[in-house]
């Protein structure tokens, strides 16, 4: 009996230490004849005030949880009238309440947070405008789409045009 109680025990621990309040999400599509891919940790609502509270306006967000959001291209892609190789880059977000927003691809993609964010290594900045919608997206997601990696969350969706 006492060892079935050890590997009970040894099983919750490893659970509640291994296991992700946000946890690290995958999405790839293609966007023409380019792959792209997202790496992100996926965070909740959980009744929480997001933009203006959690996420600050005027402030660098990871755009996602704990380690950075990625985007990999396998070919050059165009952003705006910026060409972005072929690559792993970091993204960034700075939401405002009255403004666009700014999406940032960072050449620095290993950082935790946005700590590690230096806008000496942006690739790309543009300023988008975000959508808001009545009911709330409770899980943070990404989505490649034809035009674009659309990010939506709470009640807030913004998409990073590509070409």
């Amino acid at each position: 009996m006492k060892k079935y109680n050890l590997a009970f025990l040894l099983l919750f621990v490893a659970t509640l230490t291994f296991a992700q309040v946000s946890p690290r999400k995958q999405v790839e599509g293609k966007i023409g004849e380019v792959t792209v891919s997202v790496d992100y940790g996926s965070p909740s609502v959980k009744g929480r005030f997001i933009w203006g509270n959690l996420v600050k306006y005027n402030a660098v967000w990871r755009a996602g949880a704990n380690e950075n959001t990625t985007i990999s291209f396998d070919a050059p892609v165009k952003i705006d009238d910026v060409t972005v190789a072929a690559g792993k880059y970091g993204f960034f977000v700075i939401a405002s309440e009255k403004e666009e927003w700014t999406l940032i691809l960072s050449s620095k993609n290993d950082a935790w947070g946005s700590s590690g964010y230096s806008e000496a290594n942006d690739v790309v900045r543009i300023k988008v405008s975000p959508t808001f919608k009545a009911e709330v997206q409770e899980e943070l997601v990404f989505k490649v789409k034809e035009n674009g990696i659309k990010l939506a969350w709470d009640k807030a969706s913004i998409l990073l045009p590509i070409n």
